[in-house]
């Protein structure tokens, strides 16, 4: 009797886990990461913890570490791009025109976080002026390079992003970049830094100082996240809160 039920308690497990596999995905994510540099150990962090939220969640997700294969039939299979720490210069020319078209259109939703605004003239690289206007016509200025935790204040707490986040949470590590000029005239800011709160303190401020941000100006449903450098934010419940809100919703699954 009890060999009996352990067959049939393992046929029965046999039969889920098959029938798990055989469920189509509910949507298709594509993550632009880079393959090396000093925020390799984030991408790394990041790419386990999107295939446990992507296995626990249903859905499928692919890695790229360069825009070499990116054009418009592409860019066509999946509902959300996910820019990992890759920085807005050196695409290939289609992969910037198309990935320009899918968000002018809506065709799928973005998440960029960190080297996203990295903005300027990089490694012989020009400006990309349409990145730069869908940032919020800002230049990356300067950063702090030894660290500093950081108060982040939610200025939108009704954004379905900050679902469940508290109105104050703290980022531990940090390189808290500054641009020439705040982004808020040209976007719709949902939460900013407290450089007052800076520990230990420093001199590279900037005043006001969005940290997360979406231009509403795009069909796409989009978002900005700032901080991105330290593995140890998978570690942190807010950001990993706004993490997870923000992939369903800029996939329109929320």
């Amino acid at each position: 009797m009890v060999i009996r039920i352990v067959l049939c308690s393992l046929v029965a497990l046999c039969i889920h886990l098959f029938s798990n596999a055989q469920k189509p995905a509910r949507f298709r994510v594509l993550a632009l990461a880079e393959n090396g540099g000093h925020h390799i150990a984030y991408s790394q962090a990041a790419k386990v913890w999107l295939n446990q939220l992507a296995a626990d969640s249903s859905f499928a997700i692919d890695y790229l570490t360069n825009t070499d294969t990116i054009d418009e039939h592409f860019l066509a299979q999946y509902q959300l791009f996910l820019q990992l720490d890759y920085p807005p210069y050196g695409w290939k020319e289609k992969a910037a025109k198309a990935f320009e078209k899918y968000i002018q259109e809506g065709r799928g939703g973005w998440i960029g976080f960190h080297h996203a605004t990295l903005l300027g003239e990089f490694d012989g690289f020009p400006m990309w002026q349409w990145f730069y206007n869908f940032m919020g016509s800002i230049r990356w200025k300067a950063y702090i390079p030894d660290f500093a935790s950081g108060d982040v204040q939610v200025e939108d707490q009704q954004h379905p992003c900050m679902k469940d986040v508290p109105a104050l949470f703290t980022i531990e590590k940090e390189e808290w970049y500054t641009y020439n000029t705040s982004p808020r005239p040209n976007i719709e800011v949902i939460a900013s830094v407290n450089e007052g709160s800076y520990k230990p303190n420093s001199a590279t401020k900037m005043g006001d100082h969005p940290v997360i941000w979406t231009n509403t100006a795009m069909a796409a449903r989009n978002i900005y996240i700032f901080m991105g450098h330290s593995p140890l934010l998978f570690y942190n419940k807010a950001y990993t809160t706004i993490f997870k809100n923000a992939v369903f919703w800029a996939a329109q699954k929320q």
